[in-house]
């Protein structure tokens, strides 16, 4: 009988929670700097919560959010709007590990730290989380690079965690001028993919336990299981430096536009070519890296490579995508992709590129038109000539439950909140 009781309060707490968000919120008259198309809107859902990267809404419209750096004793900030009116008004710090993976799943907050992914339990109605962590992975490298661990699940109960390469295009000695790629490359063993596990079993060990779904993937920031497709998602960080340490082979403007930053449908032994090889958006394929023997121009073994299903500017590193299945927006945006780019660092003495949110419009399992800037001024700058000079990076998506799209940003902890108010 109390379990009822507390299950209709919850309920009601719920639907009320939703309901107040949709009815009172009210979008900021300059929509929080941002550059939206018409009939949409914007405000800071929250602001300064330290180095924010991947987040996640709650059927209530509570919004978990992890942090590459712990403030406050937490690893991950919990929110939520009490009054409606579209902000956070109570903010809580909470837990042990930081990192940039989080996902709500099954009644639990996942935290992808760099060298494990842990979950906390959580109470209905309750904000924060209870209870001690419970390790579900474990045995991953402490790395210097491409150490974040995104994840996410499928319908059948299990969970697909990034294993990004610590180096860039698998040298002997890393971003070395000269120095050879190793061939086969040893980093592939247990780097430069994804990974699958069981989503509810403790301990389960990289090596021994967790199973190589992909390979070839330099490093997958964004990563996510489209429920509708039913299929697995990533887009991939491309290599850097190809004029720097091939400068008889690429200019600045080449190293600047190469390789294309890769969407990828990724299927069960899909295997995307890194570190033998990138993609390049000009030619429409994949070549053989210089590391290798590459031109430029020569496939070779990149011929058996898999493709991305869509390519994007070099070096604009995609954090994370989101499959859009809310009623808020126009319908041209159902079970479409937006994509988080964070900015690069590697364009010089090109201006850097990035720093918005994109849109890809689907139908099926592929795209279905080209992409498109959705929302841009976060960086706060007409130009960005070093990632420093960006006030706002976005980082993080996520969906609430009245459809409107969360984003984050890791430069000064900010969340936006963006709404569709149009005809």
């Amino acid at each position: 009988m109390k379990t009822t009781i507390h299950w209709l309060i919850g309920l009601i707490f719920m639907t009320a929670c939703q309901s107040n968000s949709n009815k009172t919120a009210i979008p900021e008259e300059n929509n929080a700097e941002l550059k939206l198309p018409e009939g949409f809107s914007a405000l800071v859902f929250a602001d300064n919560l330290g180095h924010a990267r991947h987040l996640d809404v709650n059927e209530n419209g509570d919004v978990y959010v992890s942090l590459s750096q712990a403030k406050n004793g937490g690893g991950i900030v919990c929110l939520r709007d009490e009054n409606g009116d579209g902000k956070a008004d109570i903010i809580k710090y909470h837990g042990i590990y930081d990192g940039t993976g989080i996902k709500l799943h099954k009644g639990y907050v996942y935290v992808g730290a760099d060298t494990l992914i842990a979950r906390y339990k959580l109470t209905e109605g309750e904000l924060v989380p209870t209870g001690n962590p419970e390790i579900i992975a474990t045995g991953f490298d402490h790395q210097n690079q491409h150490e974040t661990k995104p994840i996410t699940f499928d319908l059948a109960g299990n969970m697909y965690v990034t294993v990004g390469a610590p180096s860039n295009a698998c040298q002997t000695q890393d971003r070395t001028k000269g120095s050879p790629g190793m061939d086969p490359c040893p980093i592939l063993e247990l780097h430069g993919g994804i990974w699958r596990f069981k989503d509810d079993v403790p301990n389960q060990d990289q090596a021994k336990d967790g199973y190589r779904y992909a390979t070839g993937i330099r490093n997958a920031v964004a990563i996510n299981w489209n429920n509708q497709e039913n299929k697995l998602y990533a887009l991939q960080h491309g290599r850097d430096q190809l004029s720097q340490f091939y400068p008889e082979l690429y200019n600045d403007q080449q190293s600047a536009e190469l390789p294309a930053e890769e969407f990828l449908l990724v299927e069960d032994g899909s295997n995307f070519g890194w570190p033998y090889c990138y993609y390049d958006g000009a030619q429409n394929k994949k070549v053989l890296a210089p590391e290798y023997g590459g031109d430029g121009q020569k496939a070779g073994r990149c011929a058996e490579a898999d493709d991305p299903i869509m390519a994007f500017p070099a070096h604009m590193a995609p954090n994370d995508v989101l499959f859009y299945t809310g009623n808020m927006f126009p319908e041209k945006y159902k079970n479409g992709a937006f994509i988080a780019f964070h900015g690069s660092w590697n364009r010089a003495p090109l201006p850097q590129e990035g720093y918005y949110v994109v849109f890809v419009p689907f139908k099926g399992t592929l795209p279905s038109g080209k992409w498109e800037v959705f929302a841009s001024g976060f960086a706060g700058v007409e130009v960005v000539k070093s990632p420093g000079d960006a006030q706002h990076r976005p980082c993080g998506l996520a969906q609430g439950p009245d459809g409107s799209l969360y984003v984050s940003d890791d430069s000064k902890g900010r969340i936006y909140r963006i709404f569709y108010n149009g005809k």
